[in-house]
């Protein structure tokens, strides 16, 4: 992974974190918050329906997903234990560079703060309601515990980094998925829509955010007897 990394703007005014070794944007270029909300919050944390919720996000990166859905927790009463795979983090001197919360929510900075400040691989309570526990781990060697109810599966496109989207992945998430649970992605390749479903994932191809991608991918785990 390049260390060098460039911080632009993207169409909804919020910025997003540019890899040029790797030619990756961190969310898309269309709007960054738009696509975090759509993707992950209305298509996956809404759609749970639970006010208890054990969440798992494949690529913490700039936090965004995760500090969107502390809000969403602190406005609808929710509680949330959050769990966040990253094998590159961010220096938090970086993510103070991004200034979201001037952007999106300036009375909850310091959440924001704590978000990237808090120790790795310890759960720490962000919020009375909100724990993260931050796993400094690659996801391809590290084995996954406990049960979900939803997982945010946001790594680098399939392109820059296959093994992270291989079928033995999705059925890890599968195996640590909840009878009911949810994975919501941005990525809606037609051979990664088979591989969840070869799993035994019920997928939809869902409406892109407005001005975005076309489509995203959502796979929900039945809740009856599967067979793989």
């Amino acid at each position: 992974m390049s260390d060098t990394i460039v911080i632009q703007t993207t169409d909804d005014g919020v910025p997003t974190l540019y890899l040029p070794g790797l030619d990756e944007h961190y969310h898309s270029t269309k709007g960054a918050l738009t696509e975090a909300r759509h993707v992950y919050i209305d298509m996956a944390l809404r759609a749970r329906d639970k006010r208890n919720i054990d969440l798992l996000e494949v690529g913490f990166g700039t936090g965004l997903n995760a500090w969107l859905t502390l809000l969403e927790a602190q406005e609808r009463g929710l509680h949330i234990r959050y769990t966040a795979f990253e094998l590159y983090p961010l220096d938090p001197e970086v993510a103070d560079r991004l200034d979201y919360p001037a952007r999106i929510a300036p009375q909850q900075s310091p959440a924001f703060a704590r978000l990237h400040r808090c120790e790795w691989d310890h759960p720490v309570e962000i919020a009375p309601n909100f724990t993260l526990l931050k796993r400094h781990a690659d996801l391809t060697r590290t084995p996954v515990d406990g049960l979900y109810d939803v997982v945010y599966f946001d790594a680098f496109a399939p392109e820059k980094q296959p093994e992270m989207w291989s079928e033995s992945i999705f059925r890890t998430l599968y195996d640590h998925l909840a009878p009911g649970g949810i994975l919501t992605t941005y990525c809606a390749k037609g051979e990664i829509r088979r591989r969840l479903q070869s799993i035994g994932f019920t997928v939809e191809r869902l409406p892109g955010p407005p001005h975005g991608k076309r489509e995203i991918l959502r796979a929900s785990k039945p809740n009856g007897p599967t067979h793989k």
